[in-house]
């Protein structure tokens, strides 16, 4: 049967293909999968866990995706799965966290903001909008949202009240709120060359 046209494909070339192809579409995707379940799953590294596992369960249910679909879309419900899996599992830390339902319509605007890019624009510009706050600002919105400082860490380690702290993040948070918007605002109002 050498020679045979109409012989199979060879499994290990067609497996290696596949894989190739997962690998290559998870590159590509990786980021806005990152920014997806970390916008809807907090703390980070719950988020990241919920990441990890999604990504494993995405390998093994690759024969099941179609090549030239939308793998965003894909990879995006089995993520939006592991979330609600993990809020399940997690109902006793509860404190905090959204409901369902606004989740699934978190995930809905999610996936609106990803069509038109949104989200890029929305994180260069407050990079951007980072970058003109104070350097005692800066860091205090670094202790919050990077480090995962608590309130009252915060509020030891710079000598203010706890309400302090609060309202110091909120006027930061409005501030680079406003400044996001107002950078957004500007570039759509710019002519495109």
């Amino acid at each position: 049967m050498q020679g045979d046209e109409n012989q199979a494909p060879d499994p290990v070339v067609h497996s290696q293909e596949r894989t190739e192809e997962f690998l290559r579409l998870l590159t590509e995707h990786d980021r806005i999968f990152s920014i997806y379940v970390t916008g809807l799953v907090q703390p980070l590294q719950d988020a990241q866990d919920i990441l990890q596992e999604g990504k494993i369960v995405m390998w093994r249910h690759f024969d099941k995706f179609k090549s030239g679909t939308n793998f965003r879309a894909w990879g995006r419900k089995i993520l939006l799965r592991q979330i609600l899996a993990y809020r399940r599992k997690m109902k006793h830390r509860r404190h905090g966290q959204l409901n369902e339902d606004i989740l699934i319509m978190l995930d809905a605007e999610m996936d609106s903001a990803m069509r038109e890019k949104r989200w890029v624009e929305r994180e260069q510009a407050l990079r951007e909008c980072l970058r003109k706050l104070k350097p005692e600002q800066r860091e205090l919105i670094e202790q919050r949202y990077r480090d995962e400082a608590s309130i009252e860490k915060i509020s030891r380690h710079t000598d203010k009240s706890e309400t302090a702290v609060y309202q110091l993040l909120y006027r930061i948070r409005k501030a680079l709120q406003d400044c996001v918007q107002l950078t957004l605002n500007e570039a759509d109002s710019k002519p495109t060359s």
